[in-house]
């Protein structure tokens, strides 16, 4: 990945929309060539996809948490995600160091869903416990930059 290509990034992480066309002309290539380098970004795994931003508040999941599990024994990762993926309050986790066996992201309607939420994640059979902390307000969400500076 050349700086071209770290340029066409961000041009299509501030308006994925853009045409080829336009970004082009941002960049300094013909909108044939910045189709091709989108094109090799996509079959590299840079470019994952296209998608809409959407407030969750506004379709109704303004209620988040993130929530340390704490799991009976050594569960395998693949096995945390296959009883995590059932759960739709369930919008991130990841595998972690430290005490924790992973973070769980979850968004809810409200405080009484995202409690309900949470008796079904520690109801999952490898969950030990859980520690949750409410999101109070969002600081900062922002996707990375496309150069590594």
């Amino acid at each position: 990945m050349d700086t071209l290509d770290q340029r066409i990034i961000s041009r299509l992480v501030a308006d994925a929309r853009a045409s080829f066309a336009d970004i082009g002309a941002a960049v300094g290539l013909s909108a044939p060539a910045v189709k091709r380098r989108v094109d090799k970004l996509l079959d590299l795994g840079v470019l994952q996809g296209f998608t809409a931003v959407v407030d969750p508040e506004a379709l109704g999941w303004g209620t988040e948490a993130f929530v340390e599990v704490h799991c009976h024994g050594n569960v395998p990762a693949h096995r945390i995600r296959g009883g995590l993926e059932p759960l739709p309050e369930v919008v991130a986790a990841y595998t972690v160091s430290g005490q924790a066996d992973a973070i769980v992201h979850m968004r809810a309607a409200d405080i009484h869903h995202l409690e309900t939420a949470m008796e079904r994640l520690r109801a999952v059979d490898f969950v030990n416990r859980t520690v949750s902390t409410v999101v109070l307000s969002r600081l900062l969400d922002r996707p990375p930059p496309a150069d590594r500076a």
